[in-house]
């Protein structure tokens, strides 16, 4: 870099006896002049200066176009996303931030002031005030600190289930007509009991023959389901699933003095289950796409939703599961969400996923190994042209140091550019645990979601049909009439039959859709089968 053939430029103030400003800089600067409203990033970092005159910055009407925040470990990925959420916050916008390792509570508290936070602000020109923001808190199936995020086992669908399950194609095409019997006839899969009774009905004796006509279920299959779910409630998963179920609008609500809510999903208790709660996540972002209208290009995203170890969503996944997880990303930001994936390097995100991704906020990688080098490459060959050697200036960058290309106002790429990153203005660390409870026992939410409820769903219906078909082949007394028994009525036995007593309930209901095309005819609801819940 050098700037011999720049014309002159004005030198940054508080740089004392600084040069010129070079031409790739002042094209730069002209990149994130911004004429609306804005998130502030940091500074410009040009030849190992900081140029605090030359600010970087995010078009807040961009935010809903995606992004990724990516990086090693240890690189300042948890407070750039807390200096992204706080912006967003107090510009009005709700914002979703999943905790995995519980040091993103700090944001609701002032951050304290010190000589890091002194410096850094006075390098960026950042005017750095304490501040905490609304937020709340929530657990996991109340494991953890938090109101409880519960899902039904229906709401849930089959295709997530299946990726937490890890049951193969076959398997998740034989989970997806499970469901679908289980809508058709009014079998409401509230928990894992309930899928558990279907299944077992399904191969038994009395039922076995009800899938007959739409593909049928093996044995074998059914079994590995039944191991599954056994696996999985072994390990402490049975209170994920259940009721009340979370309504995702929570994630949308805006405070009485106008800030967005943070939500903040508190993972550090299941942080040993990854596969589990990504995809909790992306049910979260599933149903979001479900429920919300359409509202095209607006002057600021109705949410933004940061998904934090984003590479174990895509992890073993089959090709309909990226697919889908393609399309909701696409289509959900005319829905007013802006989506930010974060994760260690762009290789982690398929190709058709990061296509999506507008901004792009790039933490230092290392290149200690083959295998570093050839990620790193493969990152600098996703940015666009640049006047920094980026395979150099990515593995120098510092803690809190990120190279930047955002979409302008316009739509268009801004000049790739290294940044010093300001220092967020909440506390960047975990809040007491003491005072995180009393935060969660004083929400208006604790009381709607807190205590889970059993009611009566798939598992008693069909027990209550095991009982009385169980009563009805005892031995009579010899007052009764024979003819009043019916023993031995083949007509007698279908009409009492689960599916004519379920059909005939008050409960029945069709929550269907069928896939012609696909092998199965796997129940789909929505993009990943996921269910509008009973409002």
């Amino acid at each position: 870099m050098t700037d011999s053939e720049a014309p002159p430029a004005k030198a940054p103030e508080g740089v004392s006896g600084a040069p010129a400003l070079p031409q790739p800089v002042l094209e730069i600067a002209s990149g994130y002049a911004f004429t609306g409203p804005a998130l502030d990033l940091g500074a410009l970092l040009w030849d190992g200066r900081c140029l605090p005159d030359v600010q970087i910055r995010i078009p807040l009407p961009m935010l809903n176009r995606h992004g990724l925040v990516a990086g090693a470990t240890g690189t300042g990925k948890t407070k750039t996303l807390q200096l992204i959420a706080e912006q967003l916050s107090a510009q009005g916008v709700p914002v979703f931030l999943a905790d995995v390792k519980g040091d993103v509570s700090g944001i609701s508290a002032p951050g304290q002031e010190n000589d890091k936070v002194r410096t850094r602000a006075g390098e960026v020109r950042q005017e750095w005030t304490p501040a905490g923001f609304p937020c709340e808190f929530y657990a996991l199936g109340g494991m953890g600190h938090g109101i409880p995020v519960r899902a039904t086992i229906t709401g849930f669908g089959p295709v997530l289930l299946s990726k937490v399950l890890q049951l193969n194609q076959t398997q998740e095409q034989s989970l997806g007509l499970i469901f679908h019997y289980a809508d058709q006839k009014g079998l409401e899969l509230v928990d894992l009991k309930d899928l558990r009774a279907v299944v077992t009905f399904l191969t038994s004796d009395e039922g076995k023959s009800e899938l007959k006509g739409i593909g049928g279920l093996s044995t074998a299959t059914a079994g590995v389901i039944l191991r599954s779910l056994t696996a999985f409630e072994a390990q402490g998963m049975s209170p994920f699933f259940g009721e009340p179920e979370f309504d995702t609008s929570e994630l949308s609500r805006v405070a009485g003095d106008g800030r967005g809510t943070v939500s903040v999903l508190e993972l550090p208790a299941v942080q040993d289950k990854p596969q589990l709660f990504s995809t909790f996540l992306m049910w979260l972002l599933a149903d979001l796409f479900h429920d919300l209208p359409e509202v095209g290009d607006v002057d600021k995203p109705k949410l933004v939703f940061f998904f934090d170890e984003a590479h174990l969503l895509f992890n073993d996944a089959s090709k309909a599961f990226l697919d889908a997880i393609t399309q909701t990303v696409r289509l959900i930001r005319s829905k007013g969400v802006g989506v930010f994936f974060v994760t260690q390097t762009p290789k982690d995100v398929p190709g058709d996923v990061l296509a999506q991704l507008g901004n792009r906020v790039q933490h230092a990688l290392r290149a200690f190994t083959p295998d570093d080098q050839k990620a790193l490459r493969a990152t600098v060959k996703t940015f666009p042209n640049s006047p920094y050697d980026l395979e150099e200036v990515l593995t120098a960058l510092g803690t809190g140091e990120a190279v930047v290309t955002v979409l302008s106002e316009k739509g268009a790429p801004t000049p790739v550019a290294a940044t010093r990153l300001r220092a967020p203005e909440s506390l960047m660390g975990p809040v007491d645990p003491a005072a995180l409870d009393r935060a969660v026992e004083q929400s208006p939410l604790h009381g709607r979601y807190a205590e889970a409820v059993d009611r009566e769903s798939a598992y008693e219906k069909l027990t209550a049909r095991e009982a009385q078909a169980a009563a009805s082949s005892a031995p009579s007394a010899p007052s009764e009439p024979a003819s009043s028994r019916g023993r031995g009525r083949k007509g007698d036995d279908q009409d009492s039959s689960v599916v004519q007593q379920v059909v005939g309930s008050g409960v029945f209901k069709s929550l269907a859709r069928s896939l012609g095309t696909q092998v199965g005819r796997e129940i789909t609801r929505s993009i990943f089968g996921t269910a509008r819940r009973r409002r």
